[in-house]
């Protein structure tokens, strides 16, 4: 269930009611694609404020596999007791993997092995494996691809929804469709009316954010959102640049996901208020101040730009960690922020003087 809370124009904040806890919106989810955010434990997410984590379907049932995780159930596996989301893998499938795309399904081989991950056993898997929400399995096309081939791709998109949401057996588990239609703004209309006739508990914006430009995805999103119903969360996936999260919230976008955070972090990049910057630039070498001033994060609160530079150009894991904790914190507070100021009606002032600061 869903409950919106309070409006400011299009941005709103809601509850979204899951098995293993409520989920303030607007909210961010940690990618967890393994079931682990890479270089943190459960324990250091839940103390950064996050509210749930997404975990990819496709890696968890080729890795430790159904057989290990129904025993106990991915939450319970990876010590984590709030909400787990689980995608399907179908954007997975296009990038990382050598496959054949049928109408029944993806066929792929891997350490030669052949699978047929239908709809069903993506479905079945998520059921299985015990998330709190499971996103049904979509053909994902890229950005650059014809309108016969996303027209396609769309069919394929909706057949697959209904079979996943006709094999859907676990009561206590929320199910989500995702809207295709690349960037033609009449499929996506398209896809959201055939995929509301299905019914689902709530819908994601998909195949956005794979390499098309920014100004492409924010018009496809200004025109996708007002489609979904506004009772229904609405996921944008993939998203973590914060500068296009606080225009997402503007537009109603209600759950965002992203590896971009973490993934910065591993790459020597820190987030700020202030914009961006490389940790291991020399500047930084016998900078004895904290990573980010106005922040409170454990990284901040104990350690120097000079001390994680040097862990940084020696190698050690201990810089990743750190700079993980703190721009997974950044973002987490920036989304705590964005709920409060439009519970205040002040969230336009705040995504300005966010936006002014962060290109400063």
């Amino acid at each position: 269930m869903f409950k919106i809370d309070s409006e400011d124009k299009n941005a709103r904040t809601g509850k979204l009611y899951t098995g293993h806890g409520i989920v303030e919106t607007p909210c961010f989810m940690p990618v967890a694609t393994k079931a682990t955010v890479k270089t943190l434990t459960s324990d250091e997410l839940d103390s950064l404020g996050a509210q749930a984590v997404i975990s990819n379907v496709l890696h968890l049932y080729l890795n430790p596999g159904v057989d290990v995780l129904k025993k106990v159930g991915v939450h319970k596996f990876m010590n984590w007791n709030k909400t787990v989301f689980t995608d399907s893998g179908g954007f997975q499938l296009i990038r990382d993997f050598n496959l054949k795309v049928t109408n029944k399904g993806p066929m792929f081989k891997i350490n030669k092995t052949n699978h047929f991950f239908t709809p069903e056993k993506c479905t079945k898997t998520q059921n299985q494996i015990g998330s709190d929400v499971a996103m049904v399995l979509d053909d994902c096309p890229s950005y650059d691809s014809s309108y016969e081939t996303v027209t396609n791709s769309l069919k394929r998109t909706v057949e697959w929804a209904s079979r996943c949401k006709d094999a859907h057996k676990n009561i206590n588990q929320l199910i989500f469709g995702i809207v295709q239609g690349g960037v033609f703004p009449d499929l996506r209309k398209i896809c959201v009316e055939k995929l509301l006739k299905i019914g689902f508990d709530g819908y994601a914006v998909g195949g956005l954010t794979i390499g098309e430009p920014k100004d492409d995805m924010l018009r496809i999103l200004k025109c996708t959102v007002p489609l979904i119903p506004v009772n229904k969360p609405r996921y944008m996936m993939g998203l973590g640049s914060p500068e296009h999260i606080l225009e997402s919230i503007s537009l109603g976008v209600d759950v965002f996901d992203s590896a971009f955070p973490t993934r910065n972090a591993r790459h020597r990049t820190v987030m700020t208020r202030n914009g961006c910057f490389e940790i291991t630039k020399k500047k930084y070498s016998d900078d004895f101040s904290p990573v980010d001033e106005e922040c409170r994060c454990y990284t901040c609160k104990n350690y120097s730009k000079a001390y994680i530079h040097h862990l940084f150009k020696e190698k050690e894991l201990l810089g990743m960690r750190l700079l993980s904790i703190h721009n997974l914190f950044f973002i987490l507070n920036m989304m705590k922020n964005a709920r409060n100021t439009i519970r205040n009606n002040e969230f336009d002032e705040y995504k300005k003087d966010f936006m002014e600061k962060y290109h400063g």
